[in-house]
């Protein structure tokens, strides 16, 4: 297993791989296709959107039980791809501004929110890319921070969106043994998860590695959850174990 080297500087693109964005492009018809490639996102999505909704209505003082609980904020969906949280998110009431550097992606996540009759800002552009002023009550970036050129940055960036008192919701996988075995060798060879290529191990970053980042931004990361898999059941559940998938509020 190697480092991947980064991509040259690029003021515009400072936090992505062209290289990954070539690969979402191969896949970006199958973020709505059952058995297209990202079923398992399709999974865990339950579990992803109960961790954002109980995390920012507790944050923010919100009725976890009313049907828009999220009516007034705005919330930036960053590395959004087909919008399987963004539209979610939508319906429960938020502003939602959803980007993603991959035009192919964003293409998709357009045509299926019109379809649903959804009202999300997507676009076609990173993070870093946005203008200096924009700022969110929350940023939202899921399966996202493993496929960045540079982390520690694209935290930097995150935090920069965020209007004061925000909160940020993250999941990532995590560097471990049980990573390896479970997010490359069985998810992309075995299972057929996801397709081969998707997940690079050298680029997951440890909980601890996280917390170091949001510390560097003025952030504290002070509640993480992993999503655990249960094979014989084949069931997820958010539970203590890290070791594998986790979601991370930094605040």
């Amino acid at each position: 297993m190697t480092v991947s080297s980064p991509p040259p500087a690029n003021p515009s693109h400072a936090t992505t791989r062209p290289e990954e964005l070539r690969h979402f492009a191969t896949q970006a018809k199958d973020w709505w296709v059952s058995g297209g490639g990202y079923d398992v996102l399709h999974a865990i999505n339950p579990l992803r959107l109960s961790y954002i909704r109980d995390q920012l209505c507790q944050h923010f003082g919100l009725d976890t039980a009313a049907l828009a609980p999220f009516d007034g904020l705005s919330l930036l969906d960053v590395g959004c791809g087909g919008g399987l949280i963004a539209e979610p998110l939508s319906r429960l009431g938020a502003a939602v501004t959803a980007i993603d550097a991959e035009p192919a992606t964003i293409a998709v996540a357009q045509a299926h929110a019109a379809e649903q009759g959804l009202t999300i800002d997507y676009r076609c552009i990173t993070v870093e890319g946005l203008d200096a002023d924009a700022r969110f009550d929350a940023v939202i970036a899921l399966e996202i921070l493993e496929h960045v050129a540079n982390p520690s940055l694209f935290v930097a960036e995150l935090a920069k969106r965020l209007k004061p008192g925000g909160l940020i919701v993250l999941s990532t996988l995590n560097r471990t043994p049980q990573s390896y075995l479970l997010g490359v060798v069985a998810a992309e060879r075995l299972l057929r998860w996801v397709a081969v290529g998707t997940h690079r191990w050298s680029q997951f970053v440890k909980p601890s590695e996280l917390a170091a980042m949001a510390r560097a931004v003025g952030l504290t990361m002070d509640q993480a959850s992993g999503i655990n898999f249960h094979p014989l059941r084949r069931t997820w559940s958010l539970g203590q174990d890290l070791a594998i998938n986790y979601l991370a509020v930094l605040r």
